[in-house]
């Protein structure tokens, strides 16, 4: 087996990026950099390897993701170990981290909500090196996840990872001058038509949003102001075909838009805003 054969192997299954997972395969599992593709494309590999990778396939065609098989994902700057309690980050999730240098804001605290691996929380802790910020998730496994990332990066004593459902384990009168948030944001009777690979596999805690996607939003946007500063920044995700409505609710929660971004993609992702006129 080598590098084309993977691809084959892959595309005759229906998986639309076969090249770019057999490239990663090679990587992770042969332990080729990406250096040395070029001239180990046609390597044989051993018979372990082989049936290491054969193996994988045999997972990644009954619809399991090819990172979720193996366990990580890579976001931002850094890589992310998961949990069956979290979703894999993605890249559009990025915009939100690009959103909050945007301005060249600088956050001394930091909340973030509903957390999963910690990759928002944990790259901007990197990006921000004097700041310190707190992680909630309702997931347990999640939470461990985070704080296993945390330690990995070296962020341990600068991130709290807290369990508890949104603001309920925040101490009273805890603010913050950064709050950001990727909810879960897909209406429930749609989630049964999302791909093999999340419906089955990613956590339905982190991806139902409700009847109409938009609940994690209504109430984060009426409680959001309690732990923010008079200065501070609010910086959501949301999902495809929600901006005039996630726009909606944030303005008739009494906060003023500072701005909505798109993705790479051009999709409308990110929303940032803040409560008053300052």
């Amino acid at each position: 087996m080598n590098y084309h054969d993977i691809k084959l192997k892959l595309a005759s299954e229906g998986v639309e990026t076969a090249d770019l997972e057999a490239r990663i395969l090679l990587e992770d599992i042969a332990r080729i950099a990406k250096s040395e593709f070029f001239f180990a494309r046609d390597k044989v590999l051993s018979e372990d390897i082989s049936k290491r990778i054969n193996d994988i396939i045999d997972r990644r065609v009954q619809g399991e993701s090819l990172w979720r098989i193996l366990g990580y994902r890579d976001f931002w700057k850094s890589r992310f170990y998961l949990s069956p309690d979290t979703l894999e980050p993605r890249p559009d999730t990025e915009t939100l981290i690009e959103e909050v240098l945007h301005d060249h804001h600088s956050p001394k605290r930091i909340l973030d909500l509903g957390t999963g691996t910690g990759c928002i929380l944990l790259s901007l802790l990197q990006e921000f090196p004097d700041a310190t910020g707190v992680a909630v998730d309702k997931a347990q496994g999640a939470c461990v996840a985070a704080t296993e990332n945390a330690k990995r990066l070296g962020l341990e004593n600068r991130a709290t990872i807290l369990n508890g459902s949104w603001f309920d384990p925040i101490p009273e009168g805890q603010k913050f001058d950064l709050i950001v948030s990727n909810p879960p944001y897909i209406p429930s009777q749609e989630i049964r038509n999302l791909q093999i690979e999340v419906k089955n596999h990613d956590p339905i805690l982190a991806l139902d949003g409700g009847e109409d996607g938009l609940l994690p939003y209504k109430y984060l946007c009426s409680n959001l102001k309690r732990y923010l500063e008079a200065d501070g920044i609010v910086v959501l995700e949301f999902g495809v075909g929600q901006a005039f409505d996630i726009t909606r609710i944030v303005e008739e929660a009494g906060a003023t838009l500072i701005r909505v971004t798109n993705d790479l993609g051009g999709v409308p992702r990110v929303i940032k805003f803040r409560y008053g006129d300052n």
